[in-house]
């Protein structure tokens, strides 16, 4: 099983990012497409604008917004398929989460990449 990583776009691509996966819901800017080389573009891993909108306006403390963003990855079908396809992603190699934040400790990738973590180990208990 391959690692799950997180890096900032802006960032020099490197091959050991393994699949590259972005997980912002606006396309970061003064990016090209070829510069990226994102492999899939995962919009149903962000959260929603409203809740983005709070946290980036400082009406939310990060506690509240990776609270609020949890309840939303877990009420998401869409989020969970999205969490398979990286399962099934790690199973061939690397996965990198990409994102364009500038705060690199305190952003949703964070909380998602923690999500994910604790989704591949639930699925690998239910499988022993």
């Amino acid at each position: 099983m391959g690692q799950l990583k997180t890096k900032r776009v802006y960032d020099p691509v490197e091959a050991e990012d393994g699949r590259r996966v972005l997980v912002d819901r606006l396309w970061p800017r003064g990016i090209k497409k070829e510069r990226a080389q994102i492999d899939w573009w995962a919009k149903e891993l962000t959260p929603s604008a409203e809740l983005r909108k709070l946290y980036h306006a400082g009406e939310m403390p990060f506690e509240g917004f990776a609270a609020a963003y949890l309840d939303e990855l877990e009420a998401s079908a869409e989020a969970k398929a999205a969490a398979i396809k990286i399962r099934d992603d790690l199973a061939d190699g690397d996965v990198t989460l990409v994102y364009a934040t500038k705060n690199t400790e305190q952003n949703h990738v964070q909380v998602l990449e923690r999500w994910l973590r604790h989704d591949i180990q639930r699925e690998l208990s239910l499988q022993k």
